[in-house]
């Protein structure tokens, strides 16, 4: 089986590290996981990546992060990734940016913060098994 990646996108260091753990407690070695601290940094790994022939599964993005925001972000993944999975992890989002994404990318859901780990683990891995 090929390695596939998880990246989790949020400028709280103490919210990747609580994602980074959650993950790899629930999935252990079956992925790569990847943090970026800014929408910039996520798609300088996005590229990496790729350039090393590991897809990317699912994306979990914070919406309110300076600089890009959560939404403009995943709508940029989606033009060139439209298959991975985009899941949008905030409690500030408004209402138009959510009803934007979940319009125009494909493969988006929306969990809210503080987010429930055992929520947001079973939509993970509900939509790693649409996509085996």
């Amino acid at each position: 089986m090929d390695r596939k990646a998880i990246i989790c996108v949020d400028d709280e260091s103490i919210i990747l590290d609580s994602l980074y753990e959650q993950l790899e407690k629930n999935f252990g070695d079956d992925y790569i996981y990847e943090i970026a601290e800014s929408a910039e940094e996520a798609l300088e790994i996005i590229d990496d990546l790729e350039d090393d022939g590991i897809d990317i599964a699912i994306i979990v993005c914070d919406w309110l992060m300076p600089g890009m925001k959560g939404d403009k972000f995943l709508l940029q993944v989606d033009l060139k990734y439209p298959r991975v999975v985009k899941i949008l992890l905030t409690g500030q989002a408004d209402q138009n940016s959510v009803d934007t994404l979940a319009h125009l990318a494909d493969q988006f859901k929306l969990v809210a913060k503080p987010w429930n780990k055992d929520e947001l683990i079973n939509v993970i891995k509900a939509e790693l098994s649409k996509n085996e």
